[in-house]
């Protein structure tokens, strides 16, 4: 699939052009010629012979970025200067800083905030634990928490290099729920220790985000924190893009105007989100599943499976389907791709049933390409962010965490993703609804509130909530403090 110009890869050159004739015109009809795209032009000095302009320039990747400076460096007359890479820009220092809540302007702040005033508050959360929650930061906080084994699509890339994305995951957390999310890297990919250190600094928070742990380990983490932990934890990589794949197919079938217990779904990859989007479908009413995997479809049969490709194959592929991905996916009315790109081409496609949908989320590069698939496939998504039907899990993690920290739930579980699918599948109305908007911008103004409202109500009817007579999320006064 060829990649087009994006802002995650522009550039802004520095250059000085002289003040008469067609240097400037140039300069953008070059960067065009290169395909790339100019997207801003100041001038940031102008003399009677010179011009300085910074240029901004989307380009297709680094590589395409560096060929188009190069050539901007051919043009007579044009001196280049800085060239800056402006995703690099936005990350210098780190994208997240704590700030604090009061002020401290004088003796009498200081002595309620720090010594001798906090004593007492320690105190009162010593005799009553619980307090915790209404005194200290835990209320509102959230960790999330990676040992860097499977970033992205970039693999096992080691936990430093995993923190710009747990970062941008604390700022989003704190743009579209108000979450304070903290970064916690760990440097061990041994599940032990994981769990341990979880478990040590589970104290300080309301709720655990684990976030890009390779499978299998990632399940046997989360099961065993689960167990352990009176705080809700949840799998972003699973259960985040479980949600929005639900909420996706549930007005996809609308559109194409089928039942979810009636369609038959082919799924293309069988680790942690494939595993989770699974589980979270077959519990909405999906009745007839297939799952395939690099060695082809999952079934019982087979030799090489371990636990999770076990209960897969005992839960789904009911005609006892074997071959490859390509068999199994003619006549299918729905395709669900988290696995690698291009499996699949047009003639794939085609080989459907009549209205299908194709979710290809492989990022960047999907299972088939999005235009190829629309060809003949009723209703495409991705998780791109140039084509319609973003599949984004930001469109899920701030709500859920928003919804369970206002319950004060204790864990999490499928009756409250499905509540927060729902929800956000009915973001988007039946007058909006269509085969290019199933599901809403993540800049939507209720995503967050619906969602975290709908959890919050599951976590109350499922018993999981603790008592709490003003909800975290809520605005207003501060609980009351006996004294």
């Amino acid at each position: 699939m060829a990649t087009v110009p994006s802002v995650s890869n522009s550039i802004t050159v520095r250059m000085e052009v002289p003040a008469r004739g067609n240097a400037v015109s140039q300069v953008t009809t070059l960067v065009e010629s290169c395909g790339g795209t100019v997207t801003g032009l100041d001038v940031t000095a102008s003399g009677l012979e010179a011009l300085r302009i910074d240029v901004t320039i989307a380009a297709a990747s680094v590589a395409h970025a560096e060929e188009i400076v190069d050539k901007l460096r051919t043009i007579d007359g044009i001196s280049i200067g800085k060239v800056s890479d402006r995703t690099f820009l936005m990350h210098l220092g780190g994208k997240i800083e704590m700030s604090s809540k009061v002020p401290i302007r004088n003796r009498d702040d200081l002595s309620m905030i720090y010594t001798p005033g906090v004593a007492r508050v320690c105190m009162a959360i010593a005799e009553n634990p619980e307090d915790a929650r209404r005194l200290t930061i835990k209320r509102n906080s959230v960790a999330v928490v990676t040992d860097g084994s499977a970033v992205l699509g970039l693999g096992n890339i080691g936990p430093k290099a995993a923190l710009p994305v747990m970062e941008g995951k604390a700022a989003l957390f704190k743009r579209f729920a108000g979450i304070d999310a903290w970064p916690l890297c760990l440097d061990t990919q041994d599940s032990d220790e994981i769990v341990a250190i979880v478990k040590a600094i589970a104290p300080g928070f309301a709720g655990i985000n684990l976030e890009d742990i390779s499978a299998p380990r990632c399940f046997e983490i989360e099961a065993r924190l689960r167990e352990a932990l009176d705080i809700p934890v949840f799998h972003d990589d699973q259960h985040g893009t479980a949600i929005v794949v639900l909420a996706a197919l549930t007005n996809a079938l609308q559109v194409v105007g089928k039942e979810i217990g009636d369609v038959r779904v082919v799924m293309s990859g069988a680790g942690a989100a494939g595993t989770a989007i699974l589980k979270l479908l077959l519990d909405a009413g999906v009745q007839h599943a297939t799952v395939a995997d690099v060695h082809g479809v999952v079934h019982g049969g087979r030799e090489d499976l371990n636990d999770s490709l076990r209960w897969i194959a005992d839960n789904t592929n009911r005609s006892g389907r074997t071959g490859s991905l390509k068999e199994a996916v003619r006549g299918a009315d729905v395709f669900i791709g988290v696995s690698a790109p291009n499996v699949l081409d047009g003639d794939d496609i085609a080989a459907m049933a009549d209205n299908a949908i194709v979710f290809a989320l492989a990022n960047p590069d999907p299972e088939v390409d999005p235009a190829v698939a629309r060809q003949t496939a009723a209703v495409v998504a991705t998780g791109r962010s140039d084509f319609p039907n973003q599949i984004n899990n930001v469109l899920v993690f701030p709500g859920v965490f928003r919804g369970l920290l206002d319950a004060q739930s204790r864990t999490v579980n499928s009756e409250m993703m499905i509540a927060a699918a729902r929800a956000l599948a009915a973001t988007v109305s039946a007058e909006e609804r269509n085969a290019n908007y199933i599901v809403p911008s993540v800049f939507h103004p209720d995503v967050a509130k619906t969602v975290a409202a709908a959890v919050r109500d599951a976590a109350h009817a499922a018993g999981t909530a603790q008592a709490a007579s003003n909800p975290v999320g809520e605005t207003g006064s501060f609980p009351a403090v006996q004294l």
